[in-house]
């Protein structure tokens, strides 16, 4: 199964084992007619092998036992969707584009970030924006979005890889917050700007990334980590998950 895909502006040829990757990635893969333009360029290309699968098989039943679960089962068709995305984001970063953990939705065509430990609340802080703000609101990324950092600021897009409810869109926007969620009696916004607010959250920040295990390839991760933090002011919000909360948040980071 070899097919061609438009993923953060850039052109990657996917060589896979099983259908359903195509069919995962349905509406970033390129059309016959955009194959044949003069435009088309390839970037890169992927190529996944049933060692790959069984590498993301026993890095899932590994990450279980940590947590003190059972061991869930996965068939090869999913893993490879990990498998392929794992081998994207180690190409990606060679063009300053990172894969970051964390929902992404746009208000009136600017993008903002929530991230969080796991069960905090992202995708559910996220609905709240798109119950307020309704139209106005896009839905970039529910899960695990690409962040193209640039010298004029940080795009982030819409990627298939977008979490148990698939909600996502094929879109890019410029990111203007980046926002940490705390669970919270009362909903307040602050802007992390001094050394040691950031620094506090550096290490969640790395968390929330791509782990390379190669090495040159984990240097250019942690230096697009501190470009981004750079480019994108930080907040951290905490929040009770009530409609209101979304307000605050949202009027928080026009302040700026």
């Amino acid at each position: 199964m070899t097919f061609d895909m438009k993923l953060a502006d850039r052109v990657i040829r996917i060589h896979a084992i099983f259908d359903y990757i195509k069919k995962y990635c349905r509406d970033y893969v390129l059309t016959k007619q955009e194959e044949t333009s003069e435009e088309f360029q390839l970037d890169f290309e992927v190529t996944v092998t049933q060692s790959d699968i069984d590498f993301e098989r026993d890095k899932s039943a590994a990450e279980d036992r940590k947590e003190g679960i059972p061991v869930r089962y996965f068939t090869d068709e999913y893993l490879e969707t990990l498998a392929v995305y794992r081998k994207i984001a180690e190409q990606m970063l060679s063009y300053d584009t990172i894969l970051f953990h964390g929902s992404v939705i746009a208000v009136d065509g600017f993008g903002y970030l929530f991230t969080a430990k796991s069960g905090t609340g992202k995708s559910t802080h996220a609905r709240l924006w798109r119950e307020t703000f309704g139209d106005r609101a896009v839905m970039v990324n529910d899960d695990k979005p690409l962040l193209r950092i640039t010298k004029d600021g940080v795009i982030a897009y819409g990627t298939p890889w977008d979490g148990k409810h698939r909600l996502s869109t094929n879109t890019s926007v410029p990111l203007k917050g980046i926002c940490i969620l705390e669970r919270a009696a009362k909903n307040h916004v602050i802007r992390l700007d001094s050394k040691e607010q950031l620094r506090s959250v550096y290490p969640m920040m790395v968390q929330q990334t791509h782990k390379s295990t190669n090495p040159a390839n984990a240097r250019k991760t942690m230096e697009l980590i501190d470009r981004l933090m750079e480019a994108v002011p930080i907040y951290r919000l905490s929040c009770n998950m009530e409609p209101e909360a979304a307000k605050v948040a949202y009027e928080g980071m026009q302040n700026e």
